[in-house]
This record gives C-alpha cells, sequence and structure tokens, in this order.
C-alpha cells in the first residue's frame, strides 16, 4: 500500500489524501510507476474503510487518527478509483479486498439516512450530546463533520450530499460492470436517487437578491445555513465534483451569492478576495476557495485573475498554504498543506496547459 500524509500533521485524511493525488491520475495510463503507486494508494483507502467507515484520518500503521464522521470521506475513495479505471482501462484495483471497504462506505451511508433511528456513532464535538441537533427524514445522509473537520450546525451537509450523489452513481457503475453485482449496484443507485430527491427537495432555497440557490447545510425542518465553506466539496465546487454543469440555472444564482459580500465567509482585501472558513483565522481567504473559483469559472479573464491573485500571493516559499491574509500573504496557516498545491498543479494543466480535465 501507499501512505499519503496531509503534510504537517503525521496522518492521512480520506479527502486530502485523494485529492493530493489527483494531479498523478494524469500520468497513470502512460507512466507504470505512477499507476503502481495510485493503485497501492486505493489499496490503503480500501483497509481504511473497512477498519472504520466513520474516521476520517489515519496513521501509517492504520490507526485511527480521528473518527470525525464526514459523508465526504465515504465518497472520495470511490471516486478516486473510479476516474482511476476511467483514466487507465485497469480494472485491476477493484479487488475482493477493495470491495469490502466499498460495502462499508454503502452500508454506513444507508444507515445514517436515518441516524436518530439507526445510528449509535457520537462525537464529543457534536451538540446534544454527540448525537447532533434534531433532524427530519429527508432521505438524505447524515454527516457529523464538514470536510473542515468543524461540526456540521445542520447535519444535511448539501455539498457533501451532492458529492455523494457523484461517487454513488459511480459505485453503482463499479459493482454492475466489475464486480458484476446486481444487487449491490440497485442498493447503490437507489440511494442515489434518494439523495438526489432530497437535496432539490431541502436543499433549495428562495433568496429575494439571488432567487433559488443551494444551500449549505438543512436539517429538514425548514432551517437553512447560507454560507459556504472553502474545503471541497464546496457549494462552490459542485461543477468540479461532477454534480452540476457551471451554467445550471441555481447553481449559477448559488455560486453568484458565494462570491459577494451577502456570503458570511466571503473575505476581500488587496491582494486578494475569495471563500474562507470558520475553521481558521476569520477574514482570511483559502487557497482551494479561491482555485474552485478558478476550476467553476467560464471566462478566460476570470481565470486569469485566479491565477494571479495567487501568484500574488506568493509568500516567497513557492507554496500555497491552508489560509491567507488577503493583505498581507505573509500571515498565513499551515507551513505545509498538500492539498492546495495539488489542485494548483491539476488548474495550471487543465486551464492553462490545454491538459484533457480527468
Amino acid at each position: 500500500t501507499a501512505y499519503v500524509k496531509t503534510g504537517d500533521i503525521p496522518a492521512e485524511w480520506l479527502r486530502d489524501a485523494s485529492a493530493q493525488v489527483r494531479p498523478y491520475l494524469f500520468y497513470a495510463k502512460s507512466d507504470p510507476q505512477v499507476a503502481q503507486l495510485l493503485r497501492a494508494m486505493i489499496a490503503r483507502m480500501g483497509k481504511y474503510l473497512q477498519i472504520d467507515p466513520y474516521a476520517n484520518a489515519f496513521t501509517l500503521d492504520y490507526r485511527v487518527w480521528e473518527q470525525k464522521f464526514e459523508l465526504d470521506s465515504l465518497a472520495y475513495p470511490i471516486t478516486l478509483a473510479w476516474t482511476y479505471w476511467k483514466e487507465t482501462g485497469d480494472a485491476s484495483i477493484f479487488t475482493s479486498d477493495l470491495s469490502l471497504g466499498f460495502d462499508k462506505a454503502l452500508e454506513t451511508m444507508e444507515r445514517e439516512q436515518d441516524h436518530a433511528k439507526n445510528s449509535s456513532y457520537t462525537h464529543k464535538e457534536i451538540p446534544q450530546g454527540g448525537k447532533g441537533n434534531p433532524v427530519h427524514y429527508t432521505g438524505m445522509i447524515w454527516s457529523g463533520f464538514r470536510p473542515s473537520d468543524d461540526a456540521c450546525t445542520y447535519n444535511y451537509l448539501i455539498p457533501s450530499e451532492m458529492m455523494a450523489v457523484v461517487a454513488l452513481g459511480e459505485l453503482d457503475e463499479i459493482e454492475r460492470n466489475v464486480y458484476h453485482n446486481l444487487l449491490k449496484s440497485h442498493r447503490a443507485a437507489a440511494l442515489r436517487d434518494e439523495v438526489q430527491t432530497g437535496i432539490q427537495t431541502y436543499g433549495v432555497v428562495f433568496t429575494p437578491n439571488y432567487g433559488y440557490v443551494y444551500a449549505y447545510e438543512v436539517d429538514g425542518l425548514n432551517h437553512a445555513n447560507l454560507m459556504d465553506d472553502a474545503n471541497i466539496p464546496s457549494l462552490l465546487s459542485a461543477p468540479y465534483i461532477g454534480y452540476t454543469k457551471a451554467t445550471s440555472f441555481i447553481y449559477a444564482n448559488t455560486r453568484k451569492f458565494l462570491l459577494s459580500k451577502d456570503n458570511p465567509t466571503y473575505y476581500s482585501g488587496k491582494l486578494a478576495r475569495g471563500i474562507g472558513s470558520p475553521h481558521a483565522n476569520d477574514g482570511w481567504v483559502w487557497p482551494l476557495a479561491i482555485l474552485m473559483q478558478g476550476f467553476t469559472a467560464t471566462t478566460e479573464s476570470e481565470k486569469q485573475d485566479v491565477l494571479n491573485q495567487l501568484l500574488n500571493s506568493d509568500p516567497g516559499d513557492h507554496l500555497l498554504h491552508e489560509s491567507f491574509n488577503p493583505d498581507d500573504p505573509e500571515k498565513y496557516s499551515r507551513v505545509d498543506f498538500g492539498w492546495p498545491n495539488a489542485l494548483f498543479s491539476e488548474y495550471v494543466m487543465t486551464n492553462f496547459d490545454g491538459v484533457p480535465p480527468l
């Protein structure tokens, strides 16, 4: 197997690691060593899912580093494996061991559709004694934490639901065409349809200034959190993760809201502007979100503007960081954070070097 450390924290996040190796997928078909590395990494993720599908991060020796249940942590390994398969045509990654990991992911998603009734998961950082605030059954999947590792306010986290819809569609195809297990294929497809219906029924909110937009979090009880978080999946990233098109009506409205001062997590300074996160330093912007603005831009001028902001924010080490002060980029968090650097590589390759997107 292959272990991918997040950077300056001695652990592997299922989400971060999947994102950190995305640029290598461009070379997997032509370079056997790269393909071997990716196969080894996917194999390790299959083992993580079996050890604890509620954990978001693990150590080199397979211990749970954090048991924050984040729905996207179940979706990322599925999407990584599916994308590797589609890029290379190599189905050898789909071993019986990886199948057991995917089984755990699917079972956990099904269980968490009705968290109050079926789940025993709790965490000390979640309200109401670790069980979370009340929710109404919606067909969506309960998530304890956001991709930032912060606890959810309302536990149907729409960006993660969107990513689950994509991953479940991919799992449906894997189970049907590779494992030839129609029962699991149908389960994945049915869950996908229920989550998608839940998003469209409960996750879309009318706003006076922007029309219908996607909420960041909802509870099915008429409460909605209108914001975004830089960590991916985010609402801004919906086209990037394959959920919708950048030109779709509700997404375009949502994007306009997110990149405005009406979004409480949007910050602007002398050198940069973009979405931040309640996770770190109020008022600081995150390169992850600036890059997502670039990936979802529909004009060349906006794509170039994103590149210019990132180049101008270089504090001298030629690296991107977790977040930085948009007036003074020498003030930043996380000295070594692999995710935004990988994302920047992909952004330059696909938007400026003419490399076809994954």
